[in-house]
């Protein structure tokens, strides 16, 4: 159903890309938008237990785009350095494919903000509730089921010559 990577000497091992994942602090998801034109928009995010996590507002372009079409991606890249004289980058990245389905139950809408919490703010979880009752009627959650994942690096860094 999906591509095999070309480079698989580049491919990264499912833990390594689940570590690009979990380190990088946002990524662009990619949705179908209006008048079937892709839609890439960046987001912060979090993955826990192998779903990636968004919150943003309960209406708008992605809103009404995952409502339509929940097939998704979002890609992450973690190393982009740019090496001039050999006219390449040295990069590690990872991209994600699933479905995205917006979260409807209250507790399921509560665990993905207190993901994002963990991640973006770990030193004020406890100030974190307030937030998230403060902002709960204006906040929509989307979750992102992942049916497929790669990462990727430079043949430099999986050499180790960067």
């Amino acid at each position: 159903m999906f591509r095999e990577m070309r480079r698989k000497k580049q491919l990264l091992s499912e833990a390594e890309t689940i570590e690009i994942l979990k380190s990088c602090t946002s990524g662009v998801l990619a949705v179908t938008g209006d008048n079937d034109y892709p839609y890439a928009v960046p987001l912060s995010y979090a993955y826990k237990d192998g779903k990636l996590f968004f919150h943003f507002a309960k209406a708008g372009h992605k809103f009404d785009s995952i409502v339509r079409n929940n097939k998704v991606s979002f890609c992450v890249i973690k190393t982009d350095d740019v090496i001039q004289k050999t006219f390449t980058t040295h990069f590690r990245s990872a991209i994600v494919f699933g479905r995205a389905r917006m979260l409807t139950e209250d507790s399921e809408k509560k665990y993905a903000l207190e993901c994002l919490v963990e991640k973006y703010s770990p030193d004020y979880i406890a100030e974190s509730q307030s937030e998230i009752e403060r902002e709960w009627k204006l906040v929509s959650v989307a979750e992102l089921q992942i049916e497929h994942m790669t990462g990727k690096a430079a043949i430099e860094i999986i050499n180790g010559k960067a």
